[in-house]
């Protein structure tokens, strides 16, 4: 456990690390499911205006697939992909995947995540029990409880209701642990969960080329685990662009923010914070050397600083709940540093809103 580091890291040569690109199929898979559509890319001029630059986007995950945050994409993919290991199957259609007999999925969640677990579980008509810690809002739990899912609340942080989680699908052999964080012998659901978020960024592009902006030259994640930024660092290293990409945590749990400046994955004591998705002990072991040699900027912001910006994307008419009005908050606190970010911010920012406000209506 170690306590929590300066606010800010940079490392501008991570930039020109390389890496293999996300597998195919996945944007293709995402479009069967019922009611699939591309998330809205919502440009903002007064941001532009605000933070000295040409052009500001903001990419919109307050719908995505019915529910209010992004984790549908990973769980979706990550649930498909282990149905058809467990079954020996090929690349067949989600539907022959509910005729292969019973299955119960089990995960922990600070929220999001679970209820993207509940709702592919009620779409395959399966069973899904959610362990979720301390501090996560009544709304987001009755949510996942609104979808069909057992819920248990366990009175410790995220770390626990993750060994939590696991220690009961171990003991049930029709269980399957569906985690979007990863450990030493866990890693390959976590892995497909981060492909599922490809499709996120393969939209980005998609919709900056269509109304005629230039690529991102920054983009600003939020960060828990980080399992989303490990999706968007393999996006940005492996294609032509080479924007920032700059993490974003809460001052009360910043682990990647602590790991990068210790050069190791680190635990950190996490207290409590209005961005309940992010509160986040430890990496996960997945995201961690992708992060490590990609990620060339990180900061932590605090719980007032995501307020405000959360009110300004509001009055923008932007659906922002704390996580995702985190992106905001830290791309303000990055401009302090303008020397190590990539040239070509000052063309375009692209900032991930990862949840609306019905994620988790707190703050407001």
């Amino acid at each position: 456990m170690v306590t929590a580091p300066a606010r800010w890291f940079s490392r501008p040569a991570a930039r020109a690390w390389t890496c293999p690109p996300a597998p195919g199929g996945v944007a293709a898979f995402h479009r069967t499911l019922p009611g699939h559509a591309p998330t809205p890319l919502v440009e903002l001029p007064p941001l532009a205006a605000e933070l000295g630059v040409r052009r500001v986007f903001v990419k919109d995950e307050s719908s995505r697939l019915g529910l209010p945050a992004f984790k549908i994409l990973g769980a979706s993919w990550g649930i498909y992909r282990a149905l058809r290991d467990r079954h020996g199957l090929p690349d067949v259609p989600l539907a022959r995947l509910r005729e292969r007999g019973p299955v119960r999925l089990v995960t922990a969640t600070d929220g999001n995540h679970g209820r993207a677990v509940a709702a592919m579980a009620r779409l395959l008509d399966v069973t899904a029990d959610v362990y979720v810690p301390h501090g996560v809002h009544p709304a987001a739990m009755a949510a996942i409880k609104a979808e069909g899912a057992g819920l248990t609340e366990v009175p410790g942080p995220y770390d626990e209701a993750v060994r939590l989680a696991a220690d009961v699908a171990a003991s049930d052999p029709s269980a399957l642990l569906v985690q979007d964080t990863a450990w030493p012998g866990y890693e390959r659901v976590p892995q497909w969960i981060v492909e599922g978020y490809s499709t996120l960024f393969t939209e980005i592009d998609e919709q900056l080329a269509a109304v005629g902006a230039a690529p991102a030259g920054l983009v600003a994640v939020p960060v828990g685990v980080g399992s989303l930024a490990q999706a968007a660092v393999t996006h940005y290293r492996s294609g032509p662009a080479r924007p920032t990409v700059l993490s974003v945590e809460p001052d009360a749990a910043p682990c990647v923010l602590a790991s990068l400046h210790e050069d190791e994955p680190v635990t950190v004591e996490t207290g409590s914070t209005s961005m309940a998705g992010l509160n986040c002990a430890t990496p996960s072991t997945l995201a961690w050397p992708v992060l490590r040699s990609g990620l060339d900027a990180a900061v932590a912001i605090t719980d007032p600083d995501t307020a405000r910006a959360a009110k300004d994307l509001s009055a923008l008419g932007v659906s922002a709940g704390p996580c995702g009005a985190a992106s905001l908050a830290g791309t303000r606190a990055a401009l302090d540093h303008r020397p190590v970010l990539s040239p070509d911010h000052t063309d375009t920012i692209v900032l991930l809103n990862t949840e609306g406000r019905a994620a988790n209506p707190a703050i407001l």
